[in-house]
Formats: structure tokens, sequence, C-alpha cells
């Protein structure tokens, strides 16, 4: 009498009970996913061979497959929370060992990198100046550094100077006066040390289908090459303007302005006056307030100036072989022989998903479909079981021979 089918079968049985019950505890693990244990059969090695009569000595453990299926996304209040559309995984650093994951629950840490559940660095591609360096891949980090200043260096108005207004005398502006001018309209722009100026345009006509445009910065004229004259065409168009650059130096300490002008936006219609776009490159420093991420994995910072730059972007990665990646805990995975070389790029590109900010992706375990298996495991220990009993019973049997 042999025992060794039904003891297989009922190590086998509880083996699948394990992985059941390892998917049941995790069902709310973030980033899990679902393990299946698969069997095979197991035949005796015999030199002679037994053609179609051999008899199998029962059943193994073949693997613990990962199912590596999409999870349910849930919506979170953590910008940082970021959950994965398809596939591909989150590349993770722990002090420069790799590993691989799905769980997106993210924070940052006292430095300001940002960091896993387990305290792990999330990586991806570093950006230079608010510019994505491809290829270039490093611990992400949410510098509280400020956003430096920039001095205005273009400037442009768009506005329509009315056609039937009277032609003023040429040389006679007088800013506190309204009457040596037509029209007049300001804005700000910003010196070198982030500190904003007021630059205001007058213009005067001076002829049919021709304006000066006199520009003043802090009350004061803008010297540059002097005033500059706008032209326009029978029908009211932009002709052209001399003189576009104004300069003006400061006595706070900044650099001198020297400002491009673009008047290309004007007209000379038949209707009033009026503003339709006023733009400069300039800004003043600013504090980091916030952060996105949107579905390219790229981080925008917001600053206080009413500025954004970006800061990074997460990558992913994916492998041919995703069932050969093997299992570290803590929702983990670690590069292997069998997984093959890691595929790593920007969310949305190739076969990588797109990532969804403030939500975490679910275990992939359903509850339902658990609770069958595990009963079904159950009805396959409980047989395995009376297999053996009833070999007791046939041993005993023979034992009481006489």
């Amino acid at each position: 009498m042999s025992f060794q089918q039904g003891l297989s079968g009922l190590n086998a049985a509880a083996k699948n009970l394990d992985v059941i019950g390892n998917n049941v505890a995790n069902s709310n693990t973030a980033g899990f996913k679902q393990g299946v244990a698969t069997f095979g059969d197991v035949f005796a090695a015999s030199l002679g061979g037994g053609g179609g009569i051999e008899v199998g000595i029962g059943t193994q453990l073949s693997s613990v497959g990962q199912q590596f299926s999409q999870g349910n996304v849930t919506v979170t209040n953590n910008p940082l929370d970021v959950a994965i559309n398809g596939k591909g995984f989150f590349r993770m650093s722990d002090n420069g060992l790799i590993s691989y994951t799905r769980n997106g629950g993210f924070s940052l840490d006292k430095n300001g990198y940002v960091v896993g559940s387990n305290g792990m660095n999330l990586t991806g591609f570093q950006a230079v100046s608010g510019t994505i360096v491809p290829g270039v891949m490093g611990n992400l980090r949410m510098s509280n550094s400020d956003l430096l200043p920039t001095a205005t260096l273009n400037a442009s108005v768009g506005a329509n100077l009315a056609s039937s207004d009277s032609i003023k005398l040429t040389g006679g502006l007088i800013p506190a006066n309204p009457s040596t001018y037509n029209f007049s309209t300001a804005s700000t722009v910003y010196d070198s040390l982030g500190q904003s100026h007021t630059i205001t345009y007058y213009f005067n006509k001076s002829a049919a289908n021709t304006w000066d445009a006199s520009v003043y910065l802090d009350g004061a004229p803008a010297n540059g090459a002097g005033v500059t004259t706008l032209t326009f065409d029978n029908s009211g168009s932009y002709g052209g303007a001399s003189n576009p650059v104004k300069t003006a130096v400061l006595t706070n300490g900044a650099d001198p302005l020297s400002i491009t002008m673009d008047y290309t936006g004007m007209t000379q219609y038949g209707s009033g006056f009026g503003v339709n776009s006023m733009t400069q490159d300039g800004f003043a420093s600013g504090q980091l307030t916030g952060y996105t991420i949107g579905a390219d994995g790229t981080i925008l910072g917001r600053y206080n100036n009413g500025r954004s730059q970006t800061l990074g972007q997460i990558a992913l990665v994916n492998f041919n072989n995703a069932q050969g990646l093997k299992p570290m805990g803590a929702s983990q995975w670690a590069e292997s022989s069998d997984s093959g070389s890691p595929l790593s790029g920007a969310p949305g590109t190739a076969s990588l998903g797109a990532l969804q900010s403030s939500a975490k992706e679910d275990s992939n375990v359903d509850l339902t479909a658990e609770l069958v298996n595990m009963i079904t495991a159950q009805r396959v220990y409980q047989a395995n079981a009376q297999s053996i009993k009833t070999q007791d019973a046939v041993l005993q049997t023979l034992v009481n021979l006489k």
C-alpha cells in the first residue's frame, strides 16, 4: 500500500489554502497582486520504462504565480498618491537597492524627497531649470528653494486706437495732463531682483494712420531710441513700428532694464480705444505652495508669484515577463533572470500605463472568488484525507488475514 499520493495531495491542498489565505489577508493592501498556486503531477523514475502502466505518486507545488491584473482605483485626498492605469511599476530605491511596486501611496520625508510607506525613494527623470532631462534617473525631490526672479526682456501690448481721434501736437506729452495724449494704458514689469515696476504706454496721434508711442517706467520716460512711431494701412491693420527697444537705468541695485516692445497686436479701427492683450516675460521670486502630477508623470510645482515650474517626472518600468519578478514583501518586487531587464520610460509611452494623481490602486484580490476557491481547497483536502483513510483500511484488512 502507498500513502504517497494522498499525503502529497494533503500537502498540495494545504499549500493552496496558504496562497488563498495570503490573498484574503492582503485584500486591503494597496498595490497587492493576488497569487495563484500551480500544481504538477509526479511520476517515479523508472530506468526500464513502464509504458502505459505507470501510476503517478502524487502531486507537487510547481509555482505560485502573481496575477498582475489591474486593481480598482480609489480616490484619495493626498496629491502625492498616484495610481497606475495600465501596465508598469514604480521604480523605488533603498539606498541604491532597486525594487518595483504598484503601491502608489507616497509622501514627503523631512528633506523633501518623495518616499513610499516603507521609506524607499521614488525615482524618476530629473529636471534642470524646469526642463526634464530624458534618461537621467534619480530620487525625486520637491525642492523648497525659491523660484528665482527673472527680469522682463520682452513686453507686448495689443489695443485698438480709435481712427476718429484728433491729431495731437508732437513733443507736447505731459503724463499728468490727459489733454496732451490720446490714450494710455499700464502694466507691470520686473527687474533682475524681482522688484516690480509700472510701465505706462502713451499714444499720440501724429498724422493720419500714424501714432507716437511713448513708454514711461515708474513715471519717468524710458530712454531707448526715443519715441516709437506706429504705422497702419488704410484698412486699420498694423504696419510696423520704429525703435522698439526701451531701456531704463534703475537705482535699486538691479541691472538696467532693456525691453523689446511688441506692437503687432495694435489696430486702428473706427471703434473706441480698447486694450485686448498685454504680456511680459518677467516675474518676481516665488515660494512653493503646492504641486500637481500629470498623467504623464510630470510633477509641476506651483509658486505664490503665479508661476509654475517642472520639478521632475515619475518614471515607470515594465518587464517582458512580469511573472518572473521575485516577491520581496510590502508589495515590492525585484528583478530576476526570469523577468528580463527593466524597460523604463515616461508614463503613457510604449506599453506603459498613464498615471492618476490623488488616487491609489487597490489590491486585485476578488474576495468572492477566493472564498469559493477556499471551499474547493477544503474539499480537496478532505478527499485526500479520505484517500489515506481508505488505504489504511485496506492495509488493516491485509494485516488481519490469517
